[in-house]
Formats: C-alpha cells, structure tokens, sequence
C-alpha cells in the first residue's frame, strides 16, 4: 500500500516537474541561455525529476511496483513456473524446446560415431582379421538402431501406452479450460491446504523466495494441472522401445563383444582400445530408446496444444509477466515444492526491503555485528574537555602541585585544577555524541581530508610561487601520488595497526597530493597584470598572496577538495576491506562473504549519499567564496 502511493506519488512529481520545467525553459531566449553563468546550477524541479526516475526504476526493475500492486502476481507465476517445469522435461524430446527430436539427433550423433570410427580402423595398422571383426560389431550396432527405428518392428503394447499418454494430456488440457476445474477437494484436504497457507509467508518476507502454495482459484488451477501432468510425464519416461527384434540382437552383440574381449591378451593394447570404443558406442545405443519418427507424434501435438491452452489461461499474467517482472521472472524447484525469483528481482533488492533493513541496522539493540549504522551515546563534557586539552597544559602552569599536609588532607590550588580539567577530572553534564558505522567512516574521512588540505594548500601555495618549492618537492611529491592508494595500505596499517591512525594517515597520503597540485596550479596561473598591478598600487608580498594568489587559486583548490572527496571515500572503503572492525567498508565486506545482498546495497547508498553531501556542501562552499567564478 506504502509503495503504491510512493509510486503514484513519484509519477506525479516527475512529469510535473518535466512540465515545470520545459515551461521555464521556453521563458528565456536562447542568447540568454548560453550568457548566462547561472545556466549550469539547474534547478530543483530537475533535481526532483531526476530522483524520481531513479526510483522509479528502482522500483520497477526490482519488481516492487508488481509486488505492490499485484501482490498476488508472484504467487501466481510460481504455479505457472511448476506447471513450465513439469513438461520441460518431455518437451527436450520433441521439436518444442530442440530443433530435431531426441531419437532424431542420437540417431545422427551415433552414426557419425560409428562411420569416423570405421573409417579409423580402416586406416589403423591392425591385422586385417581384427578390422573386419571390429567393423562386424560396428555394422551390428548400427542394425540395432536400425531395428528401433523401424515402425514396423513396435509392439502393440508400447504403441498403446504411447497413445494412452496422449489422451491423458487432451484430458488434461480439456478440463484445463473448464471454470470447475479442478475438482473440488475433500474436507481434509481442504483443512490441510488452508493450514498451509495460513502457516505460509507472504512475498518478500523471505528474501527471494515465493510463497509456493497457490492463494488465488487461477493458481490453484496451474498448481493441480502441474501436479496431474508431472504423473503423465513420470508415466511416459516408463516407456521402453525394447521390441523382440532388439533384444534378440542386442544380446547377441553384447555376448560377442564380451567373448572377444577375453580371448585379446593383456599386451594387444591397441585392439583393446578400439573394442573398448565399440562398447562405449553399444553401450549408448543400447540404452537410448529410440522411438520411431512417427511414434510419438499424438504425444507432441497434445503438448503442444496444451501449451497454447495453458498460456491463454494466463489471461491478464502474461501482461503483469511481460512489464511488471523485467528481463526475468519467477521459477519453480526442479521437485516444484518451492519457487523463487528470477532475473533483476534476484540481485536487486527492493527499496522497502533495503529500508526495512536499514532502519534495523540503525537501532542501538540490532545495529550491525552488535554496532548501529549510526546512532548516538551520551558522554560526559568532562571526556570532551580531556580529549580537547592537553595533560601538558597544567605541566607548564606556574607553581607546584599540593602536597599533603600533616593532617593527611590534600588542598587543591589552581596548578591542580588545571590538571583536573585537562585529565577530565571532574564532574559535568552529558552530551549526545555520534557513534556507529557511518559516523566512523564520516570522521575518518573528514579528518584525513582537513588533514590533507591545512598541508596540502599551503605547500601547493609555496610550489607555485618559488621555483626552489617546485623543483625541491616536485620530485618527491610525483613519486608517491601516481602510486595506488592501495598499494600503501598493507605497509601504512602494518605500521600504524588497524585502528582509526592508519586509516586516516593514508586519507591524509591521498588528500594531500591532490591538494598539493590544486594549490599549485592555482598559484602558478595567476595572471601577471594582477599581480602588477597590486605591486603599483603598493601591496606587500603578505597582502599580494593574500588578496590576489590566494582568491585566484580558491577555484582549483575547491575544485581538487571536491576531486579528494571522492578518492577518500574509495580508499577508505579499501582500506577498511583490508582491516576493520567498524566503518561501511567493514561492512560491505563481511556482508559479502555472508551474502548479504541488502547490506551491500545499503552501503553503496550510505557511501553515495555521504559524498553526495559532502559534494553538494563543496557547492555552496564556492557558491559563497567565489561568486564571480563565470562571470568575467
């Protein structure tokens, strides 16, 4: 119900976001258009089109629209997959799901066997005695094949089982089409399938997996139809085209080719190959039951038209099956006891089952290996003041610490209290501070990143202005940047361990070299007439980078911060791959080796929306800093 208005809701706002904004669009002049800076910042109503197709195809392709608006389609489908599965097999022996029939393509497949190896023993070095024997076997094989073939040869009581099968499925697809069938079942049986539908889950609630017992009368009729033809076909395979002639002959060979495998001796290997092959082929033939070509023509004209019956009794299905249930659908166990789904519903997870997930991993009691997502814990101000302030800061204190006096009482002064303050040696209130996943792979990669840009920009600065900045750290800059950040993970956690320095130290490796050759290619493009011009106007060095190097580099270097983003959260999610106890990487990675397909997807959003923030803060950072960008 929830998903059906949200889709409803995401139809309107994208077409009428569209119509918004083609009206927009149709109000300014193409002139306009191309001279205004402004035409690059898009507008929220494409913002609003654009997420609303992305989760409209989410929804679509992840078969949520059909789980909300036939929530019984599933179900459904799972009967018709069984009713699929139960003639798949017998179908593979006619002209339905191959091109030739089985009999037709062993028949071809096993007489070129028999010719190359023929004509093999002809051109071998054997004795003359040992070939025409071995061809005498060959040419009784193939009379064996040539005896099931013929029509003429089958007895009566396998053509009438034939026949038999055949009127079984024209049964079968007459009462197909009938409104009473199937038959109306006993009270017990009865009792027993509402039992198992009241025991039985609802789509979704296990993953992939489809309530397998039908819930509606049209599954019902595909759930009794299937288990009805899986008797048939069960009964056809029974059949065996075993006339007298073939078991006389069949016989015969066999006792020969074993007569004449003993009477070989143990050094005639080659011989023993070639008889060998011989028995391979026979041994095939034997057990192939061939029918003749026009034998088992009633049973394929009857499949075939309870294929087309079946299909128009779809109805309404095969539409929901066609749009609702893209480039894939639901299938049924070889045994038909379960189904499961097919195609994009497999791998995509549906948005309300990755939201019902995910604000699970949020609660503080579930969270993910005993850690929410993101939450909060309370910690004393006293804690944040200690982490804050230095131990040191009551070192350097005038005066010395109290002593005890001689009645064992010890009187702070202020030397103490400073101390007390910077260990957090006192009492305070509480304040909520953010914990979890998410917020340990947030701080690691916003640390790593100030890190990177209060080093990085300053050096970028220096290397633009002075030519013995470039050429003294351009060498060492260049050696390291070009190198995969991956690569420096397995030395940096070995060094540092797996906690929160590593991590951070290689985001600080990345964001550096990044911001180092922002800030310098800022500052080595600044033009000359500015900076003359700040010189005429009598501008100090100090005031000539202030003003003027430093405000034209800010472009490149808010462009590199946003460029460092990226490349942060790639590396941190590595290296939290390689060793971590905490963070999305963490996640992701042990939700991998589980299977965890929800999980990985949540994390792959979490990481996108977080360098989506990140990204969009970045724009209204330069938004504010650098209005005249584009503007002359």
């Amino acid at each position: 119900m929830i998903t059906g208005f949200i889709t409803i809701v995401l139809i309107i706002g994208l077409f009428s976001s569209i119509v918004y904004g083609r009206k927009l669009v149709k109000t300014e002049k193409v002139d306009a258009v191309f001279g205004n800076p402004e035409r690059a910042n898009g507008g929220y109503h494409w913002v609003v089109a654009g997420s609303c197709s992305i989760l409209l195809l989410w929804l679509f392709f992840s078969w949520d629209i059909a789980r909300s608006f036939y929530p019984n389609s599933a179900n459904e489908l799972c009967q018709v997959a069984k009713v699929r599965e139960s003639v798949l097999g017998i179908n593979y022996i006619f002209p339905i799901e191959e091109r030739t029939l089985k009999s037709t393509a062993f028949i071809e497949r096993e007489t070129k066997n028999i010719n190359n190896l023929k004509s093999e023993i002809q051109k071998s070095i054997l004795l003359d005695q040992y070939k025409n024997k071995f061809i005498y076997f060959l040419d009784e094989t193939e009379l064996l094949i040539i005896s099931l073939s013929d029509e003429n040869n089958l007895d009566l009581e396998s053509q009438n089982e034939v026949d038999s099968i055949a009127n079984k499925i024209w049964k079968l697809t007459e009462n197909f089409q009938k409104t009473s069938y199937p038959p109306k079942r006993s009270g017990e049986e009865e009792k027993e399938a509402l039992n198992l539908l009241k025991n039985q889950t609802s789509w979704g609630a296990t993953g992939m997996e489809i309530p397998p017992y039908p819930e509606t009368k049209r599954g019902l009729k595909f759930e009794v139809a299937s288990k009805e033809m899986n008797l048939i076909v069960e009964e056809f395979f029974q059949i065996k085209n075993e006339n007298s002639v073939f078991i006389k002959k069949s016989a015969k060979i066999k006792e020969q080719i074993k007569n004449y495998k003993d009477e070989l001796q143990d050094n005639q290997e080659i011989e023993q190959q070639y008889l060998k092959q011989i028995s391979k082929i026979y041994g095939r033939v034997s057990r192939s039951n061939i029918f003749p070509s026009n034998t088992l023509d009633s049973v394929e004209k009857s499949l075939i038209e309870f294929d087309k019956v079946q299909k128009k009794e779809q109805g309404s299905l095969k539409i929901i099956d066609t749009f609702l249930f893209p480039t894939g659908t639901i299938v049924a166990s070889a045994s038909g006891e379960t189904c499961s789904e097919q195609g994009t519903g497999r791998w995509l997870p549906k948005p309300t089952d990755t939201l019902r997930i995910f604000l699970h991993l949020l609660k503080p009691s579930e969270g993910y290996k005993n850690i929410p997502m993101l939450w909060y814990e309370m910690m004393g101000v006293n804690q944040v003041v200690a982490f804050i302030i230095p131990d040191w800061v009551a070192d350097i204190m005038p005066g010395k610490y109290p002593v005890h006096s001689s009645d064992g009482k010890v009187k702070p002064n202020f030397k103490k209290t400073v101390l007390d303050i910077a260990t957090g040696e006192f009492k305070a209130f509480s304040i909520p501070i953010p914990s979890g996943h998410i917020w340990d792979s947030f701080l690691r990669v916003f640390l790593g990143l100030a890190l990177g840009v209060i080093a990085g920009v300053p050096l970028g600065l220096f290397m633009g202005l002075s030519r013995f900045a470039k050429g003294y750290f351009d060498p060492v800059i260049e050696l390291y940047r070009p190198v995969p950040p991956l690569a420096w993970a397995p030395l940096i956690i070995t060094v540092f361990g797996i906690d929160n320095s590593g991590k951070i130290f290689l985001l600080f490796m990345v964001s550096f070299a990044i911001m180092i050759v922002s800030a310098r290619a800022g500052a080595s493009g600044t033009q000359l007439s500015k900076i003359h011009a700040a010189h005429s106007l009598g501008a100090s060095k100090w005031q000539i980078l202030r003003q003027v190097i430093f405000p034209n580099s800010l472009p490149e270097i808010l462009t590199g911060i946003r460029v460092a983003v990226g490349v942060c959260w790639g590396t941190l999610v590595a290296a939290e791959f390689l060793a971590g106890t905490t963070g999305i990487g963490f996640v992701e990675n042990v939700a991998r080796k589980y299977m965890q397909y929800e999980h990985i997807w949540i994390t792959i959003f979490v990481m996108g929306m977080l360098g989506m923030i990140f990204d969009l803060a970045m724009r209204w950072i330069i938004k504010k800093t650098i209005p005249w960008r584009g503007k002359g």
